[in-house]
């Protein structure tokens, strides 16, 4: 049996966990699903892009592993994960979020209320 050599290996799923948490934590999972959504049909052009710009976030980020995140970023299947994993990672750390009371599903109209004498 040969294995996938497209599969993430262990170090790489670190990689993306380290990014997914990061994420969450400082509450831009909507921005970075949107971008993750919208990068997928281009995502060769942005790896490139990062690696452009890799001088600048070196210097301001200071980032360890920038570079092999720019490599992954170029497979679609990464963005999928990383995708799930930011999801994942909300579902953990955020409880759902319950309706306000008194508005449930099949209230649509508040019944006037009598004023208070």
């Amino acid at each position: 049996m040969v294995s996938d050599p497209m599969a993430l290996g262990p170090e790489d799923r670190a990689l993306l966990e380290r990014v997914a948490r990061r994420t969450v934590d400082l509450h831009l999972e909507v921005p970075a699903l949107l971008a993750l959504e919208s990068l997928r049909p281009l995502s060769f052009a942005a790896s490139q892009a990062l690696l452009f710009f890799e001088p600048f976030a070196q210097a301001l980020l200071g980032i360890r592993d920038y570079r092999r995140f720019a490599q992954l970023v170029e497979r679609r299947e990464t963005l999928e994960e990383l995708a799930t994993m930011i999801e994942g990672r909300v579902a953990e750390v955020r409880p759902p979020r319950r309706p306000a009371a008194g508005a449930g599903a099949g209230d649509t109209a508040r019944a006037p209320q009598e004023p208070r004498r």
